[in-house]
Protein backbone atom coordinates (compact mmCIF):
# COMPACT_ATOMS: atom_id res chain seq x y z
CA UNK A 1 0.00 0.00 0.00
CA UNK A 2 1.16 3.18 -0.96
CA UNK A 3 -0.42 6.08 0.93
CA UNK A 4 1.92 7.96 1.91
CA UNK A 5 3.63 8.28 -1.75
CA UNK A 6 5.44 11.60 -1.98
CA UNK A 7 5.16 11.93 1.45
CA UNK A 8 8.53 13.50 3.21
CA UNK A 9 9.40 11.82 6.98
CA UNK A 10 11.57 12.57 9.69
CA UNK A 11 12.51 9.85 12.43
CA UNK A 12 14.76 10.95 14.84
CA UNK A 13 16.66 8.29 16.80
CA UNK A 14 15.90 6.35 13.46
CA UNK A 15 19.41 4.28 13.03
CA UNK A 16 18.53 1.56 15.96
CA UNK A 17 15.24 0.21 17.95
CA UNK A 18 12.06 1.20 17.72
CA UNK A 19 13.13 4.05 15.13
CA UNK A 20 14.29 1.97 12.83
CA UNK A 21 11.00 -0.05 12.69
CA UNK A 22 9.28 3.21 12.22
CA UNK A 23 11.14 4.21 9.31
CA UNK A 24 10.67 1.10 7.42
CA UNK A 25 7.42 1.45 7.83
CA UNK A 26 6.44 4.61 6.66
CA UNK A 27 8.59 3.36 3.99
CA UNK A 28 6.92 0.71 3.30
CA UNK A 29 3.95 2.71 2.53
CA UNK A 30 5.71 5.23 0.42
CA UNK A 31 7.24 7.73 2.34
CA UNK A 32 10.54 9.14 1.81
CA UNK A 33 12.66 9.00 4.99
CA UNK A 34 15.27 11.22 6.82
CA UNK A 35 16.44 9.79 10.16
CA UNK A 36 18.53 11.19 12.87
CA UNK A 37 21.20 9.17 14.64
CA UNK A 38 23.43 10.89 17.65
CA UNK A 39 27.25 8.83 17.35
CA UNK A 40 26.19 5.36 15.38
CA UNK A 41 26.73 6.55 11.78
CA UNK A 42 27.47 2.38 10.65
CA UNK A 43 23.85 1.77 11.97
CA UNK A 44 22.26 4.55 9.99
CA UNK A 45 24.43 3.31 6.80
CA UNK A 46 22.77 -0.03 7.15
CA UNK A 47 18.89 1.82 7.81
CA UNK A 48 19.73 4.01 4.71
CA UNK A 49 20.50 1.07 2.80
CA UNK A 50 17.31 -1.13 3.70
CA UNK A 51 14.92 2.45 3.20
CA UNK A 52 16.24 2.66 -0.57
CA UNK A 53 16.25 -1.23 -1.38
CA UNK A 54 12.61 -0.25 -0.23
CA UNK A 55 12.14 1.84 -2.86
CA UNK A 56 12.61 5.41 -1.69
CA UNK A 57 14.74 8.55 -1.10
CA UNK A 58 16.44 8.16 1.87
CA UNK A 59 18.71 10.79 4.46
CA UNK A 60 20.69 10.26 7.42
CA UNK A 61 21.57 13.07 9.62
CA UNK A 62 24.23 13.25 12.28
CA UNK A 63 22.88 15.70 15.31
CA UNK A 64 23.29 15.31 18.81
CA UNK A 65 19.50 16.52 19.47
CA UNK A 66 19.60 17.94 23.25
CA UNK A 67 21.14 20.87 22.06
CA UNK A 68 18.95 22.48 20.64
CA UNK A 69 20.67 24.11 17.63
CA UNK A 70 21.21 20.75 16.28
CA UNK A 71 17.96 19.38 16.44
CA UNK A 72 16.39 22.67 14.43
CA UNK A 73 19.44 22.78 12.10
CA UNK A 74 18.34 19.14 10.95
CA UNK A 75 14.81 19.83 10.13
CA UNK A 76 16.31 22.64 7.90
CA UNK A 77 18.77 20.09 6.05
CA UNK A 78 15.76 18.32 5.44
CA UNK A 79 12.98 21.02 4.40
CA UNK A 80 16.26 22.14 1.97
CA UNK A 81 17.25 19.12 0.60
CA UNK A 82 13.99 18.08 -0.24
CA UNK A 83 11.49 20.88 -0.20
CA UNK A 84 8.39 20.07 2.38
CA UNK A 85 8.03 18.01 5.89
CA UNK A 86 5.00 16.37 6.17
CA UNK A 87 5.86 13.78 8.82
CA UNK A 88 7.90 14.04 12.13
CA UNK A 89 8.52 11.17 14.73
CA UNK A 90 10.03 12.25 17.46
CA UNK A 91 11.46 8.98 18.75
CA UNK A 92 14.83 9.52 20.03
CA UNK A 93 14.95 9.03 23.88
CA UNK A 94 17.66 8.37 26.78
CA UNK A 95 17.92 6.68 30.38
CA UNK A 96 19.86 7.53 33.12
CA UNK A 97 18.31 5.53 35.32
CA UNK A 98 18.66 6.12 38.93
CA UNK A 99 16.60 6.57 42.09
CA UNK A 100 16.77 9.98 43.85
CA UNK A 101 18.44 9.40 46.54
CA UNK A 102 21.45 9.08 43.65
CA UNK A 103 20.42 11.10 41.11
CA UNK A 104 22.50 13.77 39.69
CA UNK A 105 22.11 16.91 38.04
CA UNK A 106 23.82 15.88 34.86
CA UNK A 107 21.28 12.56 35.55
CA UNK A 108 18.45 15.03 35.16
CA UNK A 109 19.83 17.82 32.83
CA UNK A 110 20.41 15.04 29.72
CA UNK A 111 17.30 13.16 29.81
CA UNK A 112 15.32 15.91 30.26
CA UNK A 113 17.57 18.02 27.46
CA UNK A 114 17.56 15.00 24.94
CA UNK A 115 13.85 13.57 25.86
CA UNK A 116 11.57 16.75 26.15
CA UNK A 117 13.97 19.10 24.60
CA UNK A 118 14.73 18.04 21.73
CA UNK A 119 10.93 17.47 21.12
CA UNK A 120 10.12 21.57 21.47
CA UNK A 121 13.12 22.05 19.51
CA UNK A 122 12.00 20.00 16.22
CA UNK A 123 8.34 20.84 16.74
CA UNK A 124 8.97 25.05 16.78
CA UNK A 125 11.17 24.39 14.10
CA UNK A 126 8.81 21.93 11.56
CA UNK A 127 5.41 24.03 12.56
CA UNK A 128 5.78 26.57 10.44
CA UNK A 129 6.72 24.61 7.38
CA UNK A 130 3.48 21.99 8.15
CA UNK A 131 1.34 25.29 8.85
CA UNK A 132 2.09 26.88 5.45
CA UNK A 133 1.84 23.48 3.60
CA UNK A 134 -1.78 22.98 5.89
CA UNK A 135 -0.51 20.20 6.50
CA UNK A 136 1.51 18.03 9.22
CA UNK A 137 1.16 14.91 11.13
CA UNK A 138 3.74 14.98 14.25
CA UNK A 139 3.75 11.93 16.49
CA UNK A 140 5.30 11.73 19.60
CA UNK A 141 6.82 8.93 21.41
CA UNK A 142 6.39 8.75 24.95
CA UNK A 143 6.16 5.71 27.54
CA UNK A 144 3.50 4.67 29.89
CA UNK A 145 6.49 5.29 32.33
CA UNK A 146 5.14 8.88 31.56
CA UNK A 147 1.75 8.06 33.25
CA UNK A 148 2.35 5.80 36.02
CA UNK A 149 5.92 6.30 36.93
CA UNK A 150 8.49 3.95 37.60
CA UNK A 151 11.05 3.10 39.96
CA UNK A 152 14.43 4.66 39.81
CA UNK A 153 13.15 7.15 36.69
CA UNK A 154 12.07 10.43 37.77
CA UNK A 155 14.13 11.93 34.94
CA UNK A 156 12.49 9.54 32.60
CA UNK A 157 9.07 9.68 33.28
CA UNK A 158 9.30 13.90 34.23
CA UNK A 159 10.56 14.09 30.27
CA UNK A 160 7.94 11.23 29.28
CA UNK A 161 4.67 12.81 30.97
CA UNK A 162 6.45 16.10 30.02
CA UNK A 163 5.61 15.01 26.38
CA UNK A 164 2.16 14.30 26.51
CA UNK A 165 1.15 17.74 28.36
CA UNK A 166 3.53 18.94 25.06
CA UNK A 167 1.13 16.93 22.71
CA UNK A 168 -1.73 17.96 23.81
CA UNK A 169 -0.84 21.52 24.29
CA UNK A 170 0.49 21.74 20.28
CA UNK A 171 -2.70 20.21 19.38
CA UNK A 172 -4.90 22.43 20.20
CA UNK A 173 -2.72 25.13 18.82
CA UNK A 174 -2.12 23.16 15.23
CA UNK A 175 -5.61 21.86 14.75
CA UNK A 176 -7.18 24.51 12.28
CA UNK A 177 -4.35 24.25 10.21
CA UNK A 178 -4.43 20.20 9.35
CA UNK A 179 -1.47 19.58 11.24
CA UNK A 180 -2.46 16.79 14.08
CA UNK A 181 -0.17 16.31 17.13
CA UNK A 182 -0.53 12.57 18.73
CA UNK A 183 1.99 10.60 21.26
CA UNK A 184 2.84 6.68 21.03
CA UNK A 185 3.29 5.31 24.63
CA UNK A 186 4.83 2.21 24.69
CA UNK A 187 5.51 -0.26 27.37
CA UNK A 188 7.99 -2.44 27.44
CA UNK A 189 9.72 -3.45 24.27
CA UNK A 190 12.14 -5.41 22.97
CA UNK A 191 14.84 -3.37 21.96
CA UNK A 192 18.42 -2.93 22.30
CA UNK A 193 18.30 -1.03 25.91
CA UNK A 194 15.89 -3.36 27.25
CA UNK A 195 18.14 -6.79 26.43
CA UNK A 196 20.99 -5.19 28.46
CA UNK A 197 18.59 -5.63 31.76
CA UNK A 198 19.48 -8.78 33.56
CA UNK A 199 17.46 -11.97 33.05
CA UNK A 200 15.97 -12.08 36.05
CA UNK A 201 14.97 -8.24 36.43
CA UNK A 202 13.49 -9.23 32.80
CA UNK A 203 11.68 -12.03 34.34
CA UNK A 204 9.85 -9.49 37.06
CA UNK A 205 9.53 -7.27 34.05
CA UNK A 206 7.30 -9.23 32.36
CA UNK A 207 5.60 -11.14 35.23
CA UNK A 208 3.72 -6.86 35.67
CA UNK A 209 2.30 -6.97 31.84
CA UNK A 210 -0.56 -8.52 31.77
CA UNK A 211 0.02 -10.09 28.25
CA UNK A 212 2.81 -12.25 29.24
CA UNK A 213 5.42 -10.61 26.64
CA UNK A 214 7.42 -7.31 25.54
CA UNK A 215 6.10 -5.87 23.30
CA UNK A 216 7.49 -5.87 19.74
CA UNK A 217 9.24 -2.88 17.90
CA UNK A 218 7.23 -3.10 14.69
CA UNK A 219 3.87 -2.93 17.01
CA UNK A 220 4.65 -0.08 17.53
CA UNK A 221 5.85 1.23 14.11
CA UNK A 222 2.64 -0.14 13.08
CA UNK A 223 0.39 2.46 15.46
CA UNK A 224 2.65 5.31 14.40
CA UNK A 225 1.83 5.05 10.60
CA UNK A 226 -1.92 4.57 11.52
CA UNK A 227 -1.69 7.83 13.18
CA UNK A 228 0.66 9.07 9.83
CA UNK A 229 -1.57 7.80 7.09
CA UNK A 230 -5.40 7.22 8.22
CA UNK A 231 -5.17 9.40 11.81
CA UNK A 232 -6.28 12.56 10.23
CA UNK A 233 -9.07 12.89 12.24
CA UNK A 234 -7.11 12.62 15.57
CA UNK A 235 -5.13 14.87 17.65
CA UNK A 236 -3.92 15.55 20.92
CA UNK A 237 -4.34 11.61 21.92
CA UNK A 238 -2.19 9.46 23.45
CA UNK A 239 -2.30 6.15 22.00
CA UNK A 240 -1.05 3.39 24.36
CA UNK A 241 0.93 0.27 22.98
CA UNK A 242 1.87 -1.71 26.24
CA UNK A 243 0.45 -5.31 26.71
CA UNK A 244 -1.80 -4.21 29.28
CA UNK A 245 1.00 -2.78 31.82
CA UNK A 246 -0.71 0.30 32.31
CA UNK A 247 -4.58 0.78 31.76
Amino acid sequence: MQDLKGKIAIVTGGSRGIGRHIALQLAQRGADVAINYRSRASDADAVIKELEAIGVRALAIQADLSKMPEARSMIKEVHDTWGRIDILVNNAGITRDRSMRKLTDDDWNEVLDTNLGSVYATCSEVLNIMLEQKYGRIINITSFVGQAGNFGQANYAASKGGIIAFTKTLALEAAKHNVTVNAIAPGFTETEMLAQVPANIREQIISRVPMGRFGQPEEIARAVVFLAAEGDYITGQQINVNGGVYM
